[in-house]
């Protein structure tokens, strides 16, 4: 037995990876991946559909020499199974040939790092006529042939990455200037989102500044982070000696929201969609609005989110994919989040229950009371103990329970869950105001034969909605009255 060297057809094989499945946004967020790894601290995107249509990606990191840049562009420049830097986004030493490849013919990347520049270019057309991996090295004066390389030239390091040829993005479309214009709107909701973290700069990461032909990205927070809540302490799940940690959150009721945070959340659809799991490796979100099977994405846990951190140290627990879009957790953290998830969700179906309220006091006194049959259904009675009930009930008790009655067989239960379901933005009663508490208060002290009554009124309106939010203004009553 013997080895028997078989390389790769060069002109087939780089055809074939153009077909791994990038869409444009996740294309340029590898791209992005690189300049970040190279700590870089902006990032600038520009697209000319014009003319010779191009896609560029300018980054002012640390650039490249020339035996750098050309094993950068080796496919497969580094072994998965290396140990990498902390901070280093890539996994497979691909992203930059596949990701760019997958939307053009023409790859060009041009460095410079302290006073060198280089240049190599992969092209397909040129390999199908060489049927080699021929790299083209590109001299210092074919750089005048590309644009942005006098913003590069200003840099003190950087580099410029251009996509020319974009077959891919032209397929279907004669009109490449409005098509170009929609996938660079889905381009920057994407960056927007994946980048997140370090386009806030989150502390213990670089912040990162980004341009999409001169407009700035802005972060989506899909935590709305300032409003919600982080219902449960952080987990921290050691596996190998690494820590990856869970971090859960509930989003505000929708009536809480504003119509921008509503929109930066995915629109009234997206809320309920993008529930679930947000696993960031290295604080870089790779895949988000998922259970992972180990829950049903339910109307009632729409709220629910729970940000997952990974270190790369555990890509292969993870089987991470070339694109970065997905990523299985593996048993051990299943395992482990199982609990938070169940506590988690039945958090979240409180805070629809009962009005975008977190909790319920079981020892407060409400207007309605939630009783279970024996056949396991649920019904709503109006608590008849309620004070503002007893007061109207002294006189036509019978007539008052039969209206009672019909009100609580009449709820439109169907419709109410349809509405909340379908994000709809319920509107809430007003506050009550104080003089309308006062008035309330006042016609109830009214019924009361002596102080001691007219104390005990008060004591249980203490313990009553909407009274029990106003005690202050209870003792004021009482005084006045006695």
């Amino acid at each position: 037995m013997r080895d028997h060297e078989l390389p790769p057809y060069a002109p087939a094989l780089m055809e074939s990876t153009r077909a791994i499945g990038y869409s444009i946004e996740t294309a340029i967020a590898d791209i992005v991946d690189n300049s970040i790894t190279a700590m870089a601290n902006k990032i600038e995107i520009n697209f000319f559909p014009i003319g010779s249509p191009y896609l560029s990606i300018l980054d002012n990191g640390i650039g490249m020499t020339k035996s750098e840049l050309i094993e950068a562009m080796r496919y497969g420049s580094s072994n998965p199974l290396d140990t990498r830097g902390e901070e280093d986004l890539g996994r497979f030493g691909l992203g930059l040939k596949t990701a760019s490849m997958s939307q053009c013919r023409k790859l060009t990347v041009i460095s410079k790092k302290g006073e060198t520049f280089s240049g190599a270019q992969w092209d397909l057309d040129h390999i199908a006529r060489t049927t080699k991996w021929s790299l083209l090295l590109l001299a210092e004066e074919d750089f005048k042939a590309f644009p942005h390389v006098e913003q590069l030239k200003e840099m003190e390091s950087g580099t410029l990455v251009i996509w020319q040829e974009l077959d891919k993005v032209k397929e279907g479309t004669t009109n490449l200037s409005t098509i170009m214009g929609r996938y660079m709107d889905n381009v920057r909701k994407h960056l927007s989102l994946v980048f997140h973290r370090y386009i806030n700069g989150e502390v213990g990461i670089q912040r990162v500044a980004i341009e999409i032909n001169k407009l700035s990205v802005e972060a989506i927070d899909p935590f709305l982070t300032e409003k919600s809540t982080q219902v449960i302490d952080d987990e921290i799940i050691n596996i190998d000696g690494q820590k990856v940690i869970v971090r859960p959150y509930l989003l505000p009721h929708i009536s809480q929201l504003n119509e921008s945070e509503i929109s930066m959340l995915g629109g009234e659809d997206g809320i309920r969609k993008l529930q679930g799991f947000y696993v960031y490796r290295n604080k870089r979100l790779l895949i988000w609005g998922t259970w992972f099977r180990m829950m049903r994405k339910g109307d009632l846990s729409k709220l629910a989110r729970v940000r997952i951190d990974i270190p790369n140290s555990l890509d292969s627990l993870w089987t991470l994919d070339i694109k970065k879009s997905m990523a299985i957790p593996p048993a051990i953290v299943q395992q482990n989040v199982a609990s938070i998830i169940k506590r988690l969700g039945e958090v979240s179906k409180r805070t629809w229950t009962f009005r975008g309220r977190k909790e319920i006091d079981d020892d407060k006194i409400h207007i309605w009371n939630r009783l279970k049959t024996r056949d396991g259904g649920v019904l709503y009675e109006i608590n008849r103990d309620h004070p503002l009930v007893e007061a109207i009930s002294c006189n036509n008790k019978r007539e008052i329970h039969n209206l009672f009655k019909h009100i609580e067989r009449s709820l439109p239960l169907n419709q109410l869950y349809v509405d909340l379901t379908s994000d709809h933005k319920i509107v809430k009663d007003s506050e009550l105001s104080e003089v309308d508490l006062i008035q309330m208060i006042k016609g109830l002290l009214s019924g009361c034969n002596n102080a001691k009554e007219r104390q005990e009124m008060i004591n249980k309106l203490s313990i009553t909605e909407p009274f029990a939010q106003n005690t202050d203004l209870l003792e004021k009553m009482l005084q006045e009255a006695q």
